[in-house]
């Protein structure tokens, strides 16, 4: 049985069309729908459940009645089928009603709907352009991913007991004291009056505080993980104490705001508590006052007393709920704020996948600049032959690398367009695009994985053999081989640590450059692609770039000028402009921008081997 529940929901399955939306009540409806079943069966659970306790009262005043007015010997022949009747419904029906509410709750929604929701954000979240992640906190993105599905879950069962056991317990209350005096239900119906009102006051500051509090709590996480993240810098600047008072200041923010949000819990709660204490005495009072005139039976009064103070615990532990309901919205609200966030840069609606059959590359009167009025590339036009090796050169901020990220379709041109085989970029599947381009980056992040899931990751179907002999090429198989980790795994099972940290910079590469030959992309980006290599290994790396290059369209961009020299072609960027082209040797007899920045770093090298002479 058990097992039955846990598999009636199930969270991996493939997210439904469309983006999580950004009205809260349409975020719920989102994933509530996806297992209606679930809280159709959790309501009437609850009900039933709601239903069940609201006889216990009842059962106590028919028992006194019938105590009081039957002798010893008449009980059982007169009354034995009401008894045994109770008892059932005590023994059997509630123990078989909260089982079925715990199947429910514990074993379906609980683990089936918390996941569900954080699989669905992630996925959506994933597939954000780079440009979201560049603007916020990655731990703070990942807490409301987090935090979104358990808050979510718990707010629809709370609000579901809530409002079940307030209607059946007060309304049960109401009706059966009205029948037996319609005085006696006054207080009652004064209480519920009362209770709407603090109600009515007290949740919109409960979930605007709950709101901000969580909103808090992402900021506190965002500030501590962001310090973690970057702890070699914290270790090498010897800032730790300024990091104290990053995080320091979060915490007091948190703090504050805690103790803003626990103000008017304490109001509320204290409010609660007289106003049920009025309403346990005033129906005590009133039933009593009622049987000395002898207008109810002692079976009333004491069903009456059971039904207020019951009616009282209910309430408290219904405000509890809300309170909890409310915490939990918040957490949703600010949930909402990385997941209900259309996609910036979504895949056209009729894309397509993009095949490249040459690799011909074409740049046309393209304009960009970041949203900026002075922009960073100016009308460039530039185009790739199939199989042409292009060198890009430039001063910083140029323009080179935001040329790549325009050609990986990191960015929209703001004016102009790409093609590659005649295919506009903007046409076709940016995962398409990416997937027929293979980089290797200056800044190399590796993933918290083993080092055959990181060369894997260039093509997830290859082999074990095609993983070592990628790495083999690229020179890394003889540092692989000696890893261990802190788990004893050795080699190619070994993991390298968040992006990589358990590795040097050059081995961090060497194992970029293999997952790139392992790719095997018709397109080639090489980024500062040997800059953390030391001479021996890149001229030795270089030889397997060399062929690695053959046949593809390459683009290589590199500030030692040196590593350029062997390209068919060198484009000079200047402003975000093309202001030369050419091979190496052309472009030095041109005596233009390139000879001036080759100049400049051979006659610092020969500068430098003169004073050395001298």
């Amino acid at each position: 049985m058990l097992t039955w529940f846990e598999r009636i929901l199930r969270p991996t399955a493939p997210p439904p069309p469309g983006e999580p939306p950004d009205g809260l009540l349409a975020f719920y409806w989102h994933f509530v729908r996806q297992s209606r079943a679930l809280v159709i069966a959790l309501f009437a659970t609850g009900m039933l459940t709601a239903l069940i306790d609201s006889l216990i009262p009842v059962f106590l005043g028919r028992v006194v009645s019938l105590v009081s007015h039957l002798q010893p010997a008449e009980l059982w022949a007169q009354a034995h089928w009401q008894l045994m009747g109770m008892a059932a419904v005590m023994l059997v029906g509630r123990p078989a009603g909260m089982l079925m509410l715990n199947l429910v709750t514990n074993q379906a929604i609980a683990p089936g709907m918390t996941n569900l929701v954080r699989w669905q954000s992630h996925w959506h979240v994933v597939r954000q352009s780079w440009t979201f992640f560049q603007n916020d906190f990655a731990g703070r993105i990942a807490n409301r991913v987090m935090q979104v599905g358990p808050a979510l879950r718990e707010s629809i069962v709370a609000t579901t007991n809530a409002v079940w056991y307030i209607v059946v317990y007060g309304g049960s209350a109401m009706l059966l004291l009205s029948q037996a005096d319609p005085v006696l239900a006054a207080p009652i119906a004064l209480w519920f009056a009362c209770y709407a009102a603090l109600l009515r006051f007290f949740v919109p500051r409960a979930r605007d505080r709950s709101r901000r509090m969580s909103e808090a709590r992402s900021g506190l996480t965002g500030r501590v993980v962001d310090s973690y993240t970057n702890i070699l810098t914290v270790k090498l600047f010897a800032r730790a104490r300024d990091e104290d008072a990053h995080v320091q200041s979060a915490v007091d923010e948190h703090t504050a705001t805690f103790r803003h949000q626990l103000r008017l819990i304490t109001l509320f709660t204290f409010s609660l508590h007289a106003l049920n204490a009025c309403m346990v005495v005033g129906t005590g009072a009133l039933s009593v006052f009622l049987w000395t005139q002898g207008s109810i039976s002692v079976g009333t009064v004491a069903m009456a007393l059971p039904l207020a103070w019951q009616l009282s615990n209910i309430s408290g532990w219904v405000s509890q709920n809300v309170t909890s309901i409310f915490e939990n919205v918040g957490v949703v609200q600010d949930g909402m704020r990385s997941i209900s966030v259309p996609r910036q840069q979504p895949d056209a609606p009729d894309a397509r996948d993009l095949v490249v059959s040459q690799g011909a590359i074409r740049f046309e009167h393209l304009r960009f600049g970041y949203g900026t009025e002075r922009g960073v590339l100016h009308g460039v036009d530039l185009t790739i032959r199939p199989g042409e090796r292009i060198g890009l050169v430039g001063t910083s901020g140029a323009g080179k690398s935001t040329l790549v990220n325009l050609l990986l379709g990191f960015y929209t041109p703001e004016a102009g367009r790409i093609t590659i085989d005649g295919q506009d970029i903007a046409q076709v599947t940016q995962e398409s695009l990416r997937g027929q381009i293979g980089m290797v980056t200056q800044d190399t992040s590796l993933l918290h994985r083993s080092i055959s899931d990181n060369i894997r990751y260039g093509r997830p179907e290859a082999s074990q053999d095609d993983v070592v002999a990628a790495a083999e090429r690229a020179h890394a198989d003889g540092f692989i081989r000696t890893l261990e980790d802190w788990n004893g795994r050795r080699g190619y099972d070994a993991h390298v640590g968040e992006r990589g940290v358990k590795l040097s910079g050059g081995q961090r590469q060497r194992v970029a450059i293999a997952r790139v030959i392992l790719k095997n992309a018709p397109i080639l980006v090489l980024d500062e692609a040997t800059s953390a290599l030391d001479s021996e290994v890149e001229n030795a790396i270089q030889e397997q770039l060399d062929g690695l290059m053959e046949g593809r369209t390459v683009i290589a961009i590199a500030h030692r000028l040196s590593t350029l020299a062997r390209m068919d072609r060198i484009v000079v960027l200047d402003r975000g402009q093309v202001v030369e082209q050419g091979t190496h040797a052309a472009l030095l007899v041109a005596d233009g921008a390139y000879a001036r920045l080759w100049q400049r770093q051979s006659g610092g090298f020969r500068t430098a081997q003169h004073a050395e002479a001298e």
